[in-house]
């Protein structure tokens, strides 16, 4: 069994660590930029270390995963994250759990789908537009596949 347990605030500096292997500490998604290590999020810890994280922001009846990575694929972490943020989601009401990747993610595509997510939105141009806020985002993606569109994806609660 993966324990998930909440960030608590002593955990703020390992989110940065963390945060600043994969993304980064600032995500740029659908034209808002977010500090990811001040948003709520879960963790999932191995031997003292973070071994996946996943954080998000609520507004109103929407829940949005901003960031979700595991240290390792496929050791069931990330499941366990998002289901737990499912759970929180539902317990707090959303109506929908969200979230945007880019067109080069195809492993995160796959991923959540595979958990009942669906593509609702393409938006044509929208990697590019983010690079113009952070530029550190890539010109080419996973598997040498141009970063231009982001994907929307939505689970209905």
């Amino acid at each position: 069994m993966i324990d998930v347990r909440a960030i608590e605030p002593g955990d703020r500096r390992a989110v940065a660590q963390f945060l600043t292997l994969t993304t980064g500490t600032t995500v740029v998604v659908h034209g808002v930029a977010y500090d990811a290590t001040a948003l709520p999020g879960l963790i999932v810890e191995r031997n003292g270390e973070i071994d996946g994280l996943l954080t998000y922001h609520q507004q109103g009846n929407d829940f949005e995963v901003v960031t979700l990575h595991a240290a390792e694929r496929q050791t069931g972490v990330g499941t366990a994250l998002l289901a737990a943020a499912t759970d929180i989601a539902r317990q707090a009401g959303a109506q929908r759990l969200w979230l945007v990747t880019t067109n080069d993610n195809v492993d995160a595509l796959r991923f959540y789908q595979r958990r009942g997510l669906r593509i609702i939105a393409v938006t044509p141009g929208a990697a590019d537009q983010s690079r113009k806020q952070k530029p550190t985002i890539p010109a080419t993606g996973d598997y040498g596949i141009p970063l231009h569109d982001e994907l929307t994806l939505e689970l209905i609660l």
